[in-house]
């Protein structure tokens, strides 16, 4: 939430903040102490909290959203609970926008890409350029960029559990560095060449590959 309170500031934004923990305040940012406080009327309301109280944080801030404002739900919450949260939200008056986040913030901050659908995507969009993120609106109701990336999280775990294990017996074996060299060469050239491979081969060679 910080650093894209910062990015905010950074373009100009006027930018009123609540956290319930002690983090550090941004420069530039006035601080509450409720997230209805934050909310009231404001233009824009990003939402970044664990994904188990995107729905009791939109209803802490209902009574406080201004008519037309874009509510923004950048939690990783299940595309069933971004839609509930759409409903409440719009049923306030707001347009809401399901926010999938693709990458990890603590590398990229800000400008990490973003996936958005629903009704308020094209502001988000606007203020994800001014902060130099990459984004991408899908069609399709809220809790169409969550499935999305869902989609794109069952490859990215299972991809960092097989390279962590290889890694991993590689070191122990001592062929450490000769296997991350074989990864990043599959990493690398024309992708799907590997994706419709693996496909295949894998149910061509599944008894053998079991065994090994």
């Amino acid at each position: 939430g910080g650093k894209y309170a910062a990015a905010l500031v950074h373009n100009g934004h006027a930018v009123v903040g609540f956290d319930p923990g002690p983090t550090e305040t941004p420069s530039g940012v006035s601080r509450t102490a409720t997230a209805a406080e934050a909310a009231d009327g404001a233009d824009v309301i990003l939402v970044l909290t664990a994904a188990k109280v995107s729905r009791p944080v939109a209803e802490s801030v209902l009574t406080a959203l201004k008519p037309g404002c874009c509510y923004a739900d950048f939690t990783s919450s299940s595309p069933s609970t971004m839609r509930e949260v759409g409903e409440l939200t719009e049923r306030a008056g707001a347009r809401f926008c399901d926010v999938a986040i693709l990458g990890p913030v603590s590398w990229h901050g800000a400008k990490t890409p973003l996936m958005l659908a629903g009704a308020g995507s094209s502001l988000i969009s606007q203020l994800a350029d001014e902060w130099g993120a990459p984004n991408e609106t899908v069609d399709g109701a809220p809790g169409s960029a969550m499935a999305h990336k869902l989609l794109r999280s069952v490859l990215m775990k299972g991809l960092a559990g097989v390279v962590t294990e290889a890694v991993t017996a590689g070191a122990a074996a001592g062929y450490e560095q000769w296997i991350r060299d074989q990864i990043a060469a599959q990493l690398a050239g024309d992708g799907h060449a590997v994706v419709d491979r693996l496909l295949t081969g894998t149910r061509t060679h599944a008894e053998r590959r079991s065994h090994e």
